[in-house]
C-alpha cells in the first residue's frame, strides 16, 4: 500500500464535508440533535469546514451510556458535529486507502462483504478442506474484550506507518484519543469499526503470510483457520498467541479452541456445515422475541404491517441463507 501524503486539503470542501452529514443522519433525521442542525445546517458546516481548514477542530467529548443486548456494553455516543467529522475520515481515507488492501477474507463494515459472504466463504472452504482430507480441523478464535483492549499508541503508530499526511494524522489522533485512558475505542464512533479492522489486519497478514494458512476467515475479533492436522493447528494458535500478545498487546479468550470438523462451527450467528447451514438456535429465539414485540406494536396500532415488514427486511437476509424450511413464514406473519 503506497503511503498517503498530500491529501487532506484536496479531501477537505464544503460539498465533502455537506455529503457526510447528508450520510450521517441518514435513518435518524428524526432525532433532536439532527432536526437541530437541518435548521442551520449550511451555517453549520461552513463552521466546521473552517475549523478543519485552520487545524483547530477538538473532538467534543462522549454521552454515555450501556445497552444489555445481546451483552452488556458501554457505548460512548459522540456529539452530531464529530460524527460527521468520523464520517468525513472513514470515506475519504480509510475506505479508499485500506479496505483495497484488507485480505479478501476479512468481512466486518466491507462494502460487498459482510456476515452472510463469510458465512458462504467459510462453507466452500469446508467443502474444499473435506474433499481433499476428508477429516480435518478447525480452530476458532475469539479476542478477549477486543475493542476494551486496543492500544492506542499501536493503532496511531500502524496508521501512521501508511498515512505520512500530518494533517490527516492531527484529525486521526483527535479521535482516537478523544476517548479516556491508554487503551479502548469508543464503541459509537463509526471510525471504530474501522480502526479496528486496521488494527487486526496485523494479524491477517501474520497469519496469511508468515503461517500462510490458505483457509482464514475473520469477521472483526472472531477468526476461523482450518487446518489439515491438529498438530498444525496447535503450532499455528501458539504463533497467533505469542504475535497477538508481543505486536498488538492482545489475547484470545476461553471460546478459542481447536475440534474436529465433523461438529460445524459456529460463526456469524450460523452452525456451519459442509453440507447444511444452519441458524443458531440463540439466533432463532432472538428473532422470536423481535417479532414478537413488533406483532405487539401493530395489533395495538402503534406501526402498520408496511412500516412492520420493513424493519423485518434484515432478518429475512438473515434467514435466506440458512437452510430452514418456512421459518421465515412461522416467524413473520405479520
Amino acid at each position: 500500500m503506497q503511503t498517503i501524503r498530500n491529501k487532506y486539503d484536496e479531501k477537505l470542501s464544503y460539498e465533502s464535508l455537506m455529503k457526510a452529514h447528508k450520510l450521517s443522519r441518514r435513518g435518524k433525521g428524526y432525532r433532536e440533535e439532527i432536526i437541530k442542525f437541518n435548521l442551520k445546517q449550511e451555517e453549520y458546516i461552513m463552521w466546521l469546514y473552517k475549523e478543519l481548514k485552520e487545524m483547530r477542530y477538538k473532538h467534543r467529548g462522549y454521552t454515555v451510556f450501556y445497552i444489555k443486548e445481546p451483552k452488556e456494553r458501554k457505548i460512548e455516543k459522540s456529539k452530531y458535529i464529530d460524527r460527521i467529522v468520523h464520517r468525513w475520515v472513514v470515506d475519504s481515507f480509510i475506505e479508499p486507502y485500506y479496505v483495497p488492501r484488507f485480505i479478501d477474507t476479512s468481512y466486518a463494515c466491507i462494502k460487498g462483504r459482510g456476515m452472510h459472504k463469510a458465512c458462504m466463504d467459510v462453507q466452500k472452504g469446508m467443502k474444499k478442506m473435506e474433499r481433499k482430507n476428508g477429516e480435518y480441523y478447525i480452530l476458532k478464535m475469539d479476542v478477549r474484550k477486543y475493542f476494551q483492549n486496543i492500544d492506542k499508541d499501536i493503532l496511531y503508530k500502524i496508521i501512521n506507518k501508511k498515512v505520512r499526511d500530518r494533517k490527516i494524522m492531527k484529525i486521526i489522533k483527535e479521535i482516537i484519543y478523544s476517548s479516556e485512558g491508554k487503551k479502548g475505542l469508543a464503541i459509537g464512533n463509526y471510525t471504530s469499526q474501522m480502526f479496528a479492522n486496521i488494527y487486526l489486519n496485523e494479524l491477517d497478514k501474520y497469519i496469511k503470510e508468515e503461517i500462510k494458512c490458505k483457509y482464514y476467515y475473520r469477521y472483526m475479533d472472531d477468526g476461523i483457520v482450518l487446518f489439515k492436522t491438529k498438530e498444525e493447528a496447535k503450532e499455528a494458535l501458539e504463533g497467533i498467541k505469542k504475535f497477538l500478545r508481543e505486536k498488538l498487546e492482545l489475547e484470545l479468550n476461553e471460546k478459542t479452541q481447536i475440534f474436529k470438523n465433523k461438529q460445524g462451527v459456529n460463526f456469524c450467528g450460523y452452525k456451519i456445515k459442509e453440507n447444511r447451514i444452519k441458524i443458531r438456535d440463540r439466533g432463532k429465539r432472538k428473532m422470536k422475541k423481535k417479532v414478537k414485540k413488533l406483532k405487539e406494536k401493530v395489533k395495538e396500532g402503534e406501526i402498520g404491517n408496511k412500516e412492520a415488514k420493513k424493519y423485518l427486511c434484515g432478518h429475512f437476509g438473515y434467514i435466506k441463507y440458512a437452510n430452514v424450511k418456512n421459518l421465515s413464514e412461522k416467524l413473520f406473519e405479520v
